[in-house]
């Protein structure tokens, strides 16, 4: 029996910010390059005090994290994602559940700045702690700056 080598993977930590929406097209200019997959994560939880949402009948935590996922792709990709191009749903804190994806990696990618770190934790606590602990290389992506001229124009004499 022939055994095919296993794919390669790289995981992105997607929160539906800016930086997480560079993350992806990176990520995946990454993985065509090498052959890689290329899986896009957001990880939610319940906030401290869910069981007095739940008393209301408020839901949607779950709901908003597969939004934020979904526009985030759609938005690296105007439109539709390339075949191929994974998503998961994770129920979980995100540095714990990014850190343990890791171990099964072969990058992770994450951005440098979320939207509060997937909402409750701070600013960069999630890039932090994945630069920290992960398993294999991290990427951390910057936020791409169309502001700024990557190609300045030469000096006149």
């Amino acid at each position: 029996m022939v055994r095919r080598p296993k794919r390669e993977k790289i995981i992105v930590g997607v929160d539906g910010s800016e930086e997480s929406v560079e993350a992806v097209r990176q990520a995946y200019r990454l993985a065509t390059a090498t052959g890689s997959d290329v899986e896009a994560w957001t990880c939610w939880e319940f906030p401290a005090g869910y069981e007095a949402y739940l008393a209301m009948g408020i839901d949607g935590f779950a709901h908003d994290a597969v939004t934020a996922l979904e526009q985030t792709v759609a938005k690296a990709f105007d439109g539709e994602p390339p075949p191929g191009f994974r998503t998961r749903l994770v129920h979980g804190a995100p540095r714990t559940e990014l850190i343990e994806a890791s171990r099964n990696a072969s990058l992770l990618v994450v951005g440098r700045r979320g939207r509060g770190g997937f909402r409750s934790l701070p600013l960069g606590s999630v890039s932090a702690s994945c630069v920290a602990h992960a398993h294999c290389p991290v990427l951390v992506v910057h936020r791409k700056d169309v502001s700024r001229n990557t190609n300045p124009a030469p000096e006149q004499p």
